[in-house]
């Protein structure tokens, strides 16, 4: 996930990123976001990432993005629909899990797991009710919120995967 505040340079970031990952472009209406985006989508073909960009198709289309990623407060009303993107969504609870699958949204980032320094994440879920909330989930669900090297063990059986910003930029910890 980027964040204009917290990731000033994306592209530095994405450009270090391993083969298979993804990225999602929140720009926030940045003034040089087709740049932006475009730079970002130029790396993720060489690398062999997806991209999302967040809240806006006409930019996704326009770069060449992979698909789109909806705030949950983006859910209600009618969106653009293209047959041909991804289709993500962040969600704060079951019933956003729900709306989620309800639009038929490929996946969704299930919002705060641990505590955050998101300006946008609430109270922390905790890795138990994480679980419990994405055993049910009728769509594959993302873990998003302060997962770092540390807790990403308490969450990672449950989840399709895991989002981050903090911990990516520190540098998560190579594997071999």
């Amino acid at each position: 996930m980027t964040d204009p505040k917290r990731t000033p340079d994306p592209a530095a970031i994405v450009a270090q990123l391993p083969r298979g990952w993804g990225v999602v472009y929140r720009h926030f209406g940045a003034t040089d976001r087709y740049a932006t985006g475009a730079k970002l989508a130029r790396i993720c073909k060489q690398r062999g990432l997806t991209l999302l960009v967040s809240a806006d198709p006409a930019l996704a289309a326009a770069i060449g993005a992979d698909g789109v990623h909806w705030p949950e407060s983006r859910l209600r009303g009618v969106r653009h629909r293209s047959p041909h993107f991804i289709e993500t969504a962040s969600a704060h609870s079951r019933p956003g899990l729900a709306r989620a699958h309800a639009l038929k949204l490929d996946a969704a980032f299930l919002s705060a797991v641990f505590p955050s320094n998101s300006p946008s994440a609430g109270k922390a879920l905790g890795s138990i009710r994480f679980r419990q909330i994405t055993r049910s989930a009728p769509l594959p669900v993302y873990a998003l919120g302060g997962i770092n090297a540390e807790n990403a063990a308490h969450i990672a059986q449950h989840s399709a995967g895991w989002a981050a910003i903090e911990a990516v930029m520190s540098g998560w910890p190579a594997r071999t």
